[in-house]
């Protein structure tokens, strides 16, 4: 088995997760938006609607996601280092399923060759719709949570993200608790998609 194969039930049943629709991921701290950069603002203008035309997983990944990412990526460059990984493998608990290639890592460490402390764990959703991500997405961040522990690092927070690159939806996982972000954030919304990402990395 691999983090694709969980459905929300199934990440349930084998892991005793607790989930919960919450308004705000951050308890009393607020989200500042960012306002993205005019190479992102370019580059989303020409791109999405390309990217939603094709209406394939790979054009949704290369065209909208990743340059989001990149822009956090470049936002963190002078602040707090972090590394950004693409189709890396995780592996936490091969017996129990919490392993496979994850879609982007965002890393609290700077170390690029190697993964080291996984934060923000982001799956792109099948079929255009978000929910079906749900299930993976919490894998990964109970594979992450796991990862970190075995490597004498551990964080008390891991983040993840669903997309299907116009809607975004925010999870956290603490402890055995999953808070699922109420309502969908959309693309012409980036400001706020960067301001979440942003402070899931600083709330750590």
């Amino acid at each position: 088995m691999a983090y694709n194969k969980f459905s929300i039930e199934k990440v349930q049943a084998d892991f005793g997760v607790v989930i919960q629709t919450v308004t705000n991921l951050f308890g009393t701290s607020a989200v500042q938006n960012i306002t993205p950069s005019p190479l992102l603002k370019d580059t989303l203008a020409n791109n999405t609607h390309l990217a939603l035309a094709i209406n394939t997983k790979k054009a949704r990944s290369e065209f909208i996601v990743a340059p989001i990412l990149m822009e956090l990526y470049r936002y963190f460059s002078t602040k707090q280092k972090i590394s950004l990984f693409s189709g890396v493998e995780l592996t936490a608990d091969k017996e129990r399923g919490l392993n496979g290639r994850c879609d982007f890592i965002i890393s609290l460490d700077q170390e690029q060759l190697l993964l080291t402390s996984p934060i923000i764990t982001l799956v792109e959703a099948k079929k255009d719709n978000v929910a079906n991500g749900f299930g993976q997405c919490i894998a990964e961040m109970i594979g992450a949570q796991l990862f970190n522990q075995q490597k004498n690092k551990p964080l008390d927070t891991i983040y993840g993200v669903v997309t299907t690159g116009s809607n975004w939806k925010f999870l956290k996982l603490n402890q055995n608790v999953i808070s699922i972000l109420a309502g969908e954030i959309y693309i012409d919304q980036i400001e706020v998609i960067l301001g979440t990402l942003a402070t899931m990395i600083e709330n750590k």
